[in-house]
């Protein structure tokens, strides 16, 4: 049966054919690519060419799987046969364009984008067009080329920026300046390359104190990586700025691959993302921009192995080695490699003890991985490096309250949720964390439920905010008020084991016992803590008064019933 389906689905195959065990690997390779499993797709694919070696639908998926897993010679042996058999395949043709671009061969790259049998990407087409122009030494043609870019804003806008970009690469950096100061609408920054290369033309047009200025916005607006503070040590130093961000126009065109990769990205298409990605990276294989966006990528993909070699192969002068440092730490616990993780980010912590992303990155590690102590030391290294307060740092304030909560340090930790709604009065998570901590405190109760209220007013659809609702409403006694809340809590986060006791707890203090007790089985279907599951078992043979009373009598009659729960 399963070389009869192999059958159907590659075309008429000879019995012969089958019989050498194809089956078995097209089948493998159909499941490695299903998983994401790139590397195993593409070995599997190839050993199924071994004997259909013309077949259009193997060779394409064969050639995408090789590129996905990084097998770049493989994948240009690839793009020959399928070309040869497919004559307008546009997965062919870019593999070919991008060896082209890599030997830099403008002649055959112009050539490709030219044959409108491949079906370029518009935006694409014509900016490498553009690149192979200023290639060959035709400035004036790519120049033209990139300036009929027309027909929406997009493509006028990357038309322009990829203008400014060959201005500077010819050293024309007045004109190249020019272009990127924008207009009303603000400057021509589509990318960090765009943004570099602003500060560079700036500086090399005898605008120095522009481009001083520019960058110190950049650093005021979070942009504070090594790379823009070089920039503006050396502005002040008053060094010269040397233009070495594109080499040749090859460095040019990989950036184009670079913008499709991204876009691509964006939208979750992350096989297509990948192949510009690879390309980008076939063309140019210094371009850590586009080295850390295939770890991210392969990442996001459940490729891990691929993703953490990807983000490896970044050194530690990169301006992207940052970035890439914190995924590969992501990764890594991504694949349960949780010591290594956390030892990636301690180390770039080290290393980079005044880089407030890195240590809120290493925060984030250690409170996932319930190291609540660590965790909060390295938030606070990160909130001591705030110059000025705004908004957006509310977060650093609730995940320091998080870790000081779950080390029992609570004065600290409600300052901290405190200090996040100043900071953002409204935010959801802060008014439900810290109303949902009042209630287990049985303090404040009226105001926890405000809290509450606003919380659930902003996300309804929000299960654990919901039966946050209903548990401040059954510590209150109001239990008849608490079971729609509730209720609405288990439809929104059906397996959920708290909620489900929580539901229980709230229907037997309005006589639904049956109920409460379906609900507590419920609760331990679906594997609760080990304390929460012994406390639900007891309920189930005693009852909630019975265990009430047993936990009131063990704290000295010091709580009142409703005080405990889970």
């Amino acid at each position: 049966m399963a070389a009869a389906a192999v059958a159907l689905m590659l075309g008429s195959t000879s019995p012969a054919a089958l019989g050498q065990g194809i089956a078995g690997p097209y089948l493998a390779a159909n499941q490695a690519d299903s998983r994401d499993d790139f590397d195993a797709a593409a070995i599997y694919y190839d050993r199924t060419l071994e004997a259909l070696p013309e077949n259009p639908v193997l060779l394409n998926n064969a050639l995408i799987a090789n590129i996905a897993a990084g097998r770049m010679d493989r994948a240009l042996e690839l793009a020959g046969p399928l070309q040869e058999v497919e004559p307008d395949s546009q997965l062919a043709a870019l593999v070919q364009l991008a060896e082209a671009l890599a030997a830099e061969d403008y002649s055959t790259s112009l050539a490709i984008t030219r044959d409108e049998r491949f079906g370029l990407n518009p935006l694409f087409g014509s900016l490498v067009q553009g690149w192979a122009l200023v290639g060959q030494g035709d400035f004036n043609g790519g120049a033209e080329v990139f300036r009929s870019m027309a027909g929406n804003e997009t493509m006028e806008a990357y038309g322009q920026m990829a203008e400014a970009l060959a201005l500077a690469f010819a050293g024309d950096f007045a004109s190249a300046a020019t272009i990127l100061d924008g207009d009303e609408r603000g400057p021509l920054h589509l990318d960090r390359l765009s943004i570099v290369t602003h500060v560079v033309a700036l500086a090399q047009s005898d605008r120095r104190g522009d481009a001083l200025a520019l960058v110190n916005d950049l650093i005021a607006g979070g942009m504070d990586d090594a790379q823009i503070e070089g920039l503006r040590d050396r502005l002040e130093s008053g060094e010269d700025l040397p233009y070495d961000q594109i080499g040749s126009a090859a460095d040019g065109a990989a950036g184009v691959f670079g913008i499709m990769a991204g876009a691509l990205g964006r939208e979750q298409a992350v096989r297509q993302a990948l192949v510009y990605s690879r390309l980008a990276l076939r063309i140019r294989p210094d371009f850590d921009e586009m080295r850390a966006l295939t770890g991210d990528l392969l990442s996001g993909a459940g490729e891990y192995d691929l993703a953490v070699d990807a983000y490896s192969r970044i050194q530690p002068a990169s301006p992207w080695f940052v970035t890439a440092e914190i995924g590969r730490a992501e990764a890594l616990a991504r694949a349960e490699r949780t010591d290594e993780a956390t030892e990636v980010l301690s180390a770039l912590a080290r290393g980079n003890p005044g880089n407030q992303m890195v240590q809120t990155a290493l925060g984030d590690m250690l409170r996932v991985n319930e190291q609540f102590a660590r965790a909060a030391d390295a938030y606070t290294a990160a909130i001591d490096l705030i110059e000025v307060e705004n908004p957006a740092q509310w977060r650093l304030f609730y995940v320091r309250g998080i870790a000081y909560e779950r080390t029992d340090r609570w004065p600290e930790a409600e300052a901290d949720f405190r200090r996040a709604l100043e900071l953002n009065p409204e935010q959801p998570q802060v008014l439900n964390y810290l109303g949902y901590s009042l209630v287990e405190l049985r303090r404040n109760l009226e105001e926890a439920e405000a809290m509450i209220r606003r919380a659930v007013e902003q996300r309804p659809q929000d299960g654990y905010i919901t039966d946050s609702l209903g548990w401040v409403l059954y510590r209150l006694g109001r239990y008849e008020e608490a079971v729609a809340p509730m209720e609405r809590a288990v439809e929104l986060l059906p397996v959920d084991p708290i909620i489900n006791d929580h539901l229980g707890d709230v229907l037997w203090m309005v006589d639904r016992k049956r109920e409460a007790e379906f609900q507590w089985r419920r609760a331990l279907s679906f594997e609760p803590e080990p304390e929460d599951a012994e406390r639900i078992r007891r309920k189930l043979d005693r009852g909630l008064d019975a265990v009430l009373a047993e936990e009131e009598a063990s704290l000295g009659g010091g709580m009142a019933p409703t005080a405990q729960g889970n």
